[in-house]
């Protein structure tokens, strides 16, 4: 009966997953091959002529569901007992997209968030702890401390799906309070993370209490 219970969890939030990550790639297939005049580049035009900005867009938008997918495999326990080797590629593919691509593009973008400083220091934070979490994950496990991997993963998992809850935030808002643009943008700077990472150690703290304080 339990076995099923969480079956279904996983299925019902899987499913969930699937559903918004479907609306990131219809966002992302919008900007290919390469377009600069489509959805959020048609408020970043004055943006467009800085090479390095214009890079980092690009491989951000480009390499996020790529991250987003192989992240969402690491936490499939079928997966992993049946299929080890599987988990570890899908490992492999996040941490490394994370550390050399899209992390860094990441925090590229941040310096140039629309905002203000609230908005850039929001981005800014968001791209070094997502950094740092998948750095200390890959550590963990080379080093064979699996349940200290697994929450670091936690962590840098829910701030991966910030590039969903970001989106879904700035809809819940819009749509109930009205703010001016800018607001909303320096509101779901900080809510479309902050939220998440507070969940991920709520995880950690009920299934692994011992590492809730194990932030460092």
């Amino acid at each position: 009966m339990i076995k099923s219970i969480n079956l279904f969890k996983q299925i019902s939030l899987s499913l969930i997953f699937l559903f918004f990550a479907f609306l990131l790639l219809r966002i992302t297939l919008a900007y290919f091959p390469i377009r600069t005049d489509v959805a959020f580049l048609k408020i970043k035009q004055q943006y467009l002529p800085i090479t390095h900005w214009k890079i980092a867009f690009f491989i951000h938008v480009f390499s996020s569901m790529f991250v987003l997918l192989s992240g969402f495999f690491q936490f499939w326990t079928f997966l992993l007992k049946r299929y080890p080797r599987f988990h570890r590629t899908m490992g492999y593919i996040y941490v490394l997209a994370i550390l050399f691509i899209t992390g860094p593009a990441s925090f590229i973008m941040a310096l140039y968030a629309n905002g203000g400083l609230i908005s850039r220091f929001a981005f800014g934070i968001l791209a070094i702890l997502w950094i740092y979490f998948t750095t200390r994950a890959w550590i963990c496990a080379t080093k064979k401390r699996f349940v200290e991997h697994k929450a670091f993963m936690i962590r840098s998992f829910a701030l991966t799906l910030s590039a969903v809850t970001l989106r879904a935030w700035k809809y819940v808002i819009v749509y109930f309070f009205h703010p001016a643009p800018m607001d909303v943008y320096r509101i779901v700077a900080w809510l479309g993370w902050t939220l998440n990472l507070a969940v991920a150690e709520y995880i950690i703290y009920k299934y692994q209490p011992k590492l809730s304080l194990k932030f460092i």
